[in-house]
């Protein structure tokens, strides 16, 4: 038999813990009959394990190559710690495998200190990928590719754990990022369904 993938684990996961079905009002507008919450899985210890070995994969498995991952806080955030945790695991078992180092952007620069925007890695040229946890309309996506384009940092690439699906989202990603890819671990629809198969397992 088989290993499942990181990715397959993380949907598994993602499904039990971070899925709920119901009426819920979302932060775009609107209403949906569910709702998924990324940081109840990737602030999971083994959630946050697979997540960072699961974008590892993906990024390989696109051939996307940066020096660093980031995203806007909060949501981001603990994506881009267990991202560049598990490429420093890959690195030691793997000699020769990319860092990729993290950084945070601020929804508004600090009023104190050095009124910095961006926090942690931050070089100018440098090719990083940005990463999110669920993405509707890609207001938040399409923030943190601002501002690091804003700090002279190169957009390799986008990704994000969840993607709804949503008419509008996608085509805004995309034409923020200029065509730098656009990638997703998994629709909706996929969490959705193994949701359900899940709770069709536990009442057999």
């Amino acid at each position: 038999m088989t290993t499942p993938t990181h990715s397959q684990q993380l949907l598994s996961l993602v499904a039990r813990l971070s899925f709920r079905l119901g009426q819920f009002k979302l932060s775009a507008g609107g209403t949906s009959d569910y709702y998924i919450d990324c940081r109840i899985t990737t602030l999971h210890a083994e959630g946050g394990r697979l997540t960072g070995h699961a974008i590892l994969d993906l990024l390989e498995a696109h051939g996307i190559e940066a020096e660093a991952v980031g995203g806007l806080t909060m949501g981001a955030d603990p994506i881009v710690s267990n991202v560049a945790t598990a490429s420093a695991w890959r690195a030691i078992s793997r000699p020769g495998a990319p860092l990729l180092h993290g950084f945070l952007v601020r929804k508004a620069e600090k009023t104190h200190g050095t009124s910095r925007r961006i926090e942690g890695h931050c070089r100018e040229g440098a090719r990083v990928v940005i990463v999110d946890d669920v993405c509707t309309t890609g207001a938040s996506t399409i923030a943190a590719v601002e501002a690091a384009r804003e700090a002279g940092m190169t957009v390799a690439a986008v990704v994000c754990i969840v993607e709804r699906e949503e008419a509008n989202g996608r085509p805004a990603v995309e034409a923020a990022a200029a065509g730098a890819p656009f990638l997703r671990l998994f629709t909706a629809k996929e969490v959705r369904a193994e949701h359900e198969k899940q709770l069709q397992a536990a009442g057999a």
